[in-house]
């Protein structure tokens, strides 16, 4: 130290001078001279230490890893933007050019004019879907716009997880100060290529990334918020590294306003900051972790978003009932106050030091102002659009939203099972904004159900009771016993010696009595291990690890299984032994099966290359391994608790796990670095050629994955949702000063007519109204109002009469007579107490005093409205008469009975689906005008489910021939997936024709009737749409009516050989795969046989020897059992 210390310092002299001036002049100097002495002396010590070799080759050695390290970095950024370049073409490739089933077309309109979508909402997707259809040249284009917006989302989400694994990658060969080797280099590079290609081309990510639905919004921020945390790792020790932690909490925040998936990220956020801060991970350490975790998480789920709006609401409340300010005013107030406390405490924290309170204090802040995106749902709802969703137009509608009340709760951790009877209720206290009153109404309603307490178990999974024992049996069943082989009837078979015979069956279930003060019952319930083994065997393997394998070791097809899983919508791996150990035989499949493009298989490619890197991380990396786990268990097996998912679900919910595939593909990436660990001992003088080697074995993976899902996961000329919205609209009849009511249930049926309308502005003038919505008194209150320029619904209901009550109305007969529905809906209305009903409540009810219910017909109103043609007038009954065929109808159907009760015949009313009126005894009174149903005044009693309702044959041949669009379906381009298929089954699309077409056989117009039954097949040819009896036999009849006889027999024996093969196909199965398999054979050989029936009453001796072959080889049958087409068609088909 003394060699660095200048000698002026050690012993000072004066100057040799004299006078202040030279004082000066010398003070001057003496400081030159100490800077130079240190800067001299500094320079030659460091000079001295430099020049010793072992100081020289550490040195050289941080120069040169500090070159590589900014060589890599600049590699890193250019190689993920080719990544993100390569996803986003694919992606915006194979995106589909409209709208799609399911949610998009919804999340699309209210978009595009910022209207309010279904509970829990997503404002910010709507935000910026807005903003993106703001670069439209016209409405058309504006599908285009929102899915090419997911599009690149989910190409930034590819972005990021590339520079996520290349991180971990990265952080795992430069631990300990090992060097990081230009052949390092390239394996991690290669590493995210990898790892993020394969989540690129993944099947439920690709499906997710070419619609418009919120998921790939959502992906990618969960990618983001990912990457920023190993950001914040990188520059932890730097003054400002707590900058991303706020940028983090910010876009949590934003985050909710897509979908609170991402708040699942949370605990390997904490993880990532436990594991850089601490200086020993211990096991005190990991528990506190956790805990914290589940605490922010809680925090923020638990009780900054729903109590936000909770405290909002009550001083809200307060402002308006008893300050009587304006609705909001409260609400508003209530967060400018909080907002200014948020900054108080962000500085009281910053001036008095605290910095951990600090950070709390901001990022709490920063959170609130992303979550604040919810305040566009209010605003938009006070502009009461045609579409708002829950009308949230105050706090307490907008808690509702939050909360999620309208789909209900399900217990996680106690609870009941579905057979537990109900004790009695609680019920809770809720707030409604009267806009007559100006007040908030305080109501209460049903909150839960109270079981007795033998009833109430752990971890309850079949907690459904909307559910019976035949739908968890299957799933819960693992226990076997003797019993007696009984009949159909019942009797007990008994063999040749009269011996009672006996079968192994399943065991399930333990009987408990019950007394329920009325009697005492025998409940059958379910024992607690069959609970697990439904835990198991269903949520955990059917409804998440199935996912898993479909995007990482093959898919089986993607129609989702009814009865029978074994047939359909199963893992395959494509190695036969395998997949025949699982799903019987792979051989001589039917055509069906073996061409269906979403059959896929990746050899378990993509998932051993996974377990690779996931074995290779936990041995090398510890602690980044446990970050990882966190993200795949929160993201798959804890939503798997969370959502305790019931049998029989609606569609594959495949995409909710998209976030633990994200995490499986990280240690695909890493798998990379194994693969190039193992080939660099063997390449050790060529480490560079390894890491290639390395890279392009693994490449096999994504390569795989984009080869076998590329067909089936390009959209790109498909186009069926918007057209069928549009097929519906067109239908409904338009005649000027009119305004009809379309009247639909479902997803499919209600949203594209929604985009149709909003979007593409058609047929503005016809009111759309979802009946199952009408349980909600807010969409009752929506549907009194007009919309576009179409007039309101007239019901004649007040509010107090559906707000909160009549959640069920009893149907007593005590008139035993018609009554006019105008008697009737007044009877409701009224509130005198003879109108009222008890049934052992806290108070009478109304109730509907009769079941049988006349709808007087105005013939003169019907005809001017255009719902009956005036040639029609002598067809129309003077009454119709409505039949209640239940004991109480919902509200949503007191409100239908209120509507057919006002409309007066002076507006036309159409049904998507014509099961809707079942309840209501309406079925006869129906037309069949294309696509949707015209309720009519004509009688038309139902002879056959096929065939609902009369047929205006001009009518819709006009709709069907001219007006009607069909999704590309006839483009052999275009995959019509099961999505696609379901949906042309439902609506009925291909029957259509043959219903047409068979009118004017009857009409004997039969150029058109062949017109009608070749269009049919052509826009939707059986090449594409797969063979039903419903929409293949029609057109048989017809063409054979026609005489057309080579088209029916082209088409039959098509059908036929389709039949054939899943019957040579199903008897290969034996044991107990044929057990599962034998209904099918049977529903397939009962098709072949209406088939072969129908060959020999069309008199098609040529058909019909081909199936006496056929018989004949495959059943063994004599001509005894088979028609002999050389006999006379009548006699002998009199005696099959």
């Amino acid at each position: 130290m003394a060699a660095l210390v200048p000698s002026i310092l050690v012993a000072p002299k004066s100057p040799s001078c004299e006078g202040d001036l030279w004082f000066g002049r010398a003070k001057k100097i003496k400081l030159r001279s100490f800077f130079a002495d240190l800067l001299f002396n500094t320079v030659q010590t460091v000079w001295a230490e430099f020049c010793k070799p072992q100081n020289f080759y550490y040195l050289c050695t941080i120069f040169w890893i500090t070159m590589d390290l900014l060589r890599f970095k600049r590699l890193n950024r250019w190689v993920g933007w080719a990544v993100f370049a390569i996803a986003a073409l694919v992606y915006l490739l194979t995106i589909e050019p409209s709208t799609s089933l399911w949610d998009c077309s919804e999340f699309i309109a209210t978009s595009y004019k910022l209207e309010v979508g279904h509970p829990p909402g997503a404002p910010l997707f709507m935000l910026l879907a807005r903003v993106a259809t703001m670069f439209a040249p016209s409405p058309y284009y504006v599908p285009h716009m929102v899915n090419g917006m997911n599009a690149l989302a989910s190409a930034f989400c590819i972005l990021f997880l590339f520079w996520t694994i290349t991180h971990i990658a990265r952080r795992l060969y430069t631990r300990g100060g090992q060097e990081f080797t230009e052949a390092k280099a390239y394996a991690v590079l290669g590493a995210g290529a990898i790892g993020a290609l394969a989540y690129t081309f993944t099947d439920t990510f690709w499906f997710s990334a070419v619609e418009g639905e919120v998921y790939a919004l959502s992906s990618m921020f969960t990618a983001l918020v990912v990457w920023l945390m190993l950001c914040w790792e990188e520059e932890a020790e730097s003054n400002h590294s707590w900058r991303w932690i706020i940028l983090i909490a910010y876009l949590m925040g934003l985050s909710i306003g897509v979908h609170i998936l991402n708040l699942l990220t949370i605990p390997a956020l904490v993880f990532i900051y436990y594991f850089r801060t601490a200086k020993r991970v211990t096991w005190k350490g990991l528990i506190y972790a956790t805990l914290i975790a589940g605490t922010i998480l809680l925090a923020i789920n638990g009780i900054i978003i729903p109590y936000t709006v909770l405290i909002g609401m009550h001083i809200d409340i307060w402002f308006v009932n008893s300050l009587g300010l304006p609705v909001n005013t409260g609400i508003v107030v209530f967060v400018l106050l909080m907002f200014v406390a948020l900054g108080w405490a962000v500085y009281y924290t910053h001036t008095r030091g605290r910095r951990v309170w600090n950070m709390i204090a901001v990022c709490v802040t920063m959170i609130m102002l992303g979550f604040s995106s919810y305040a566009s749902v209010t605003i938009r709802a006070i502009a009461n659009p045609p579409m708002n969703s829950n009308n949230p137009n105050n706090p307490a509608a907008l808690l509702s939203v939050l909360n999620r009340d309208q789909y209900g709760n399900r217990p996680l951790i106690y609870g009941a099972s579905y057979a537990a009877p109900i004790e009695s209720y609680t019920e809770k206290t809720v707030y409604n904004y009267n806009p007559k009153t100006e007040k908030y109404d305080e109501l209460t309603t049903v909150d839960k159900y109270i079981y007795p307490d033998r009833f109430m178990h752990l971890f309850p999974r079949m907690w459904n009771y909307l559910k019976k024992e035949h739908d968890y049996k299957p799933w819960a069943a693992y226990r076997t016993k003797e019993d007696f082989v009984r009949d159909e009837e019942g009797n007990i078979v008994r063999d040749e010696s009269g011996r009672p015979q006996r079968q192994t069956v399943m065991d399930y279930g333990k009987a408990v009595r019950y007394y329920d003060g009325y009697e005492t019952k025998t409940i059958v319930e379910p024992t607690f291990m069959e609970n697990l083994h439904y835990f198991f065997s269903y949520q955990l393997n059917y409804m998440y690890w199935r996912y898993f394998l479909w995007n990482f070791v093959g898919r089986q097809d993607d129609i989702q299984a009814e009865n029978v899983t074994l047939t359909h919508g199963n893992w395959l791996s494509g190695i036969d032994f395998i997949d025949q150990l699982y799903l019987g035989p792979q051989d001589n499949l039917p055509a069906e099966m073996e061409n269906n493009r979403a059959r896929n298989t990746y050899y378990f490619l993509p998932f051993i290359l996974g377990l690779v890197g996931l074995i290779y991380q936990l041995n090398r990396d510890k602690r980044g391994f446990t970050i990882v786990m966190w993200l795949f268990v929160m993201m798959g097996i804890a939503l798997v608790v969370y959502f305790n998912s019931s049998p029989g679900e609606v569609r594959e919910r495949d995409y909710v796990y998209a976030g633990s595939f994200y995490a499986f593909s990280m240690w695909i990436g890493l798998g990379v670095l194994a693969i190039y660990d193992a080939l660099s001992n063997l390449m050790k003088r060529n480490q560079r050629a390894a890491a290639l080697v390395a890279v392009a074995i693994a490449a096999v993976v994504p390569g795989i994955l984009c080869a076998e899902n590329w067909d089936d996961h390009d959209r790109s000329g498909r186009t069926w949702a918007r057209d069928s919205g549009h097929n519906y609209l067109n239908s409904v009849i338009q005649k000027e000063g009119v305004s009809p009511i379309i009247v639909n249930y479902g997803d499919n049926d209600t949203f594209p007519l929604w985009f149709a309308q909003e979007v593409d502005g058609l047929r503005p003038d016809i009111r759309i109204m979802n009946s199952s919505y009408l349980d909600g008194e807010w969409y009752v209150d929506e549907m009194k109002c007009k919309a576009n320029a179409a007039d309101g619904i007239p019901f004649s209901l007040p509010r107090e009469k559906y707000t909160f009550v009549n959640d069920w109305i009893p149907v007593i007969d005590k008139l035993e007579r018609a009554v006019d529905a105008k008697e009737v809906m007044e009877f409701i209305r009224s509130n005198d107490a003879r109108t009222k009903y008890d049934i052992g409540m806290d108070e009478p009810v109304d109730f509907i005093p009769t079941k049988q219910i006349a709808l007087p017909v105005d013939k003169d109103a019907a005809i001017a409205s255009g719902i009956v043609k005036e040639s029609d007038r002598d067809l129309m009954v003077d009454t119709v008469y409505i039949n209640l065929k239940k004991s109480s109808l919902s509200r949503s159907e007191l409100m239908l009975l209120d509507m057919f009760a006002n409309f007066d015949w002076k507006r036309p009313i159409y049904f998507t689906q014509a099961y809707m009126l079942n309840a209501f005894g309406l079925v006869d009174y129906l037309q069949f005008d294309g696509y949707a149903y015209r309720f009519v005044p004509i009688l038309t009693p139902l002879q056959d489910s096929w065939e609902v309702g009369r047929v205006d044959a001009d009518y819709a041949y006009d709709v069907l021939m001219n007006k009607a669009k069909y999704g590309g379906v006839s483009n052999p381009k275009v995959y019509v997936d099961s999505f696609m298929q379901h949906n042309i089954m439902v609506a009925r699309t291909r029957e259509a024709f043959a219903r047409v077409a068979k009118q004017y056989i009857f009409q004997q117009q039969y150029d058109r009737a062949e017109e009608l039954l070749d269009r049919g097949l052509e826009v939707l040819p059986v090449n594409q749409v797969r063979f039903t009896m419903e929409n293949t036999y029609p057109f048989l009849e017809g063409y054979y009516s026609l005489g057309a006889d080579e088209k029916g027999d082209a088409l039959l024996m098509a059908y036929a050989d389709t039949l054939i093969g899943y019957i040579e196909y199903y008897l290969q199965f034996d044991g107990f795969y044929g057990d599962l398999v034998t209904d099918i054979i049977d529903e397939k050989l009962g098709e072949l046989s209406e088939l072969y029936y129908l060959a020999g009453l069309a008199d098609r001796k040529e058909v019909v020897r081909s199936f006496n072959e056929y018989y004949r080889e495959a059943f063994g049958l004599t001509d005894e059992d088979l028609m002999n087409p050389d006999a006379d068609t009548t006699t002998e088909n009199s005696k099959q």
